[in-house]
């Protein structure tokens, strides 16, 4: 689960795995498999990010090394 905020400012958590498509219009939509949409504040690169660290902290992508994390 990651933590995301709606436009309202109310934070609420996500499971990842139900997020099918992000958009930007130019606020980030959440589509998810359930065909629900979702606004949210965080930037496609904070998305991108949290969901990332997500799948690292579970285990499911590897950690990878790249010259500028050095």
């Amino acid at each position: 689960m990651i933590e995301l905020t709606k436009l309202n400012g109310q934070t609420f958590l996500l499971n990842v795995a139900l997020i099918e498509q992000a958009e930007a219009f130019p606020d980030t939509t959440l589509t998810l498999s359930n065909g629900k949409k979702i606004v949210i504040k965080e930037s496609m690169e904070e998305l991108n990010h949290l969901t990332s660290a997500f799948y690292r902290r579970i285990g499911l992508i590897g950690l990878t090394t790249k010259e500028e994390d050095k």
